[in-house]
């Protein structure tokens, strides 16, 4: 989950955040390793469903399969409105609302219209999702922060870039979160607020990916 490849963009290194479109090639393969993740984690939690939910909650999930497996597929529109009978996301929110599928839901396509370039709308879904897990939970508020940044209203994104590191609080997403809040304060040229944030990927996650190179950020707005 977008984050996943099919989850949230990035930003570009070279170029931080200064072009519409440009959330698309940093951190991929930690992406693809936080989206294999939290595939794992929904999985498991629509067993959980299946097992001791209500019938209504039951049924949501049933509805929701193949919505999934067009998100899955990058198939957005489909994702979204459904096809060939089956439901997307949006009609699962609308019939199944108060459900934790539903729920659920906002998530799904929010990152869709992320990825359609909707940026209205995919802040609007994410916002709206409200689920306790923290992978999810940090994604939706990263999602948001993305769809900000390409709206260029950099002062939210950095606010929701920070909510996401703080409810990730992990070794996987913070550092993810924190390079990007990075790059925002570069934008704005805020290089305190940017070696700082690189420094903390450097002192409290050295083992992460982003650690890998962030010497090169840090020197970059120190330099400056």
């Amino acid at each position: 989950m977008s984050t996943t490849q099919a989850n949230t963009k990035i930003v570009n290194e070279d170029k931080p955040v200064k072009q519409t479109g440009s959330f698309v090639n940093e951190n991929r393969k930690s992406l693809l390793f936080i989206a294999a993740a939290v595939l794992v984690l929904i999985a498991i939690y629509f067993i959980y469903l299946k097992a001791y939910a209500g019938p209504r909650e039951v049924k949501a999930a049933d509805q929701m399969h193949v919505a999934q497996e067009f998100w899955q597929q990058k198939e957005w529109d489909k994702a979204i409105k459904g096809d060939a009978g089956y439901p997307g996301f949006e009609k699962i929110i609308s019939e199944y609302s108060n459900t934790k599928a539903a729920n659920l839901a906002y998530y799904y396509i929010g990152i869709a219209y992320l990825n359609k370039g909707d940026y209205g709308k995919a802040i609007e879904n994410l916002s709206n999702y409200r689920g306790d897990d923290y992978m999810v939970a940090a994604q939706a508020l990263g999602g948001i922060g993305d769809a900000y940044v390409e709206q260029k209203k950099y002062d939210d994104a950095a606010s929701y870039y920070s909510k996401a590191v703080d409810k990730a609080s992990n070794n996987f997403l913070s550092p993810l979160y924190l390079k990007k809040l990075g790059l925002v304060y570069e934008a704005t040229n805020d290089k305190k607020s940017a070696s700082e944030a690189y420094n903390k990927i450097k002192n409290e996650y050295p083992t992460s990916t982003e650690a890998q190179n962030i010497d090169a950020y840090i020197g970059r707005v120190e330099a400056n």
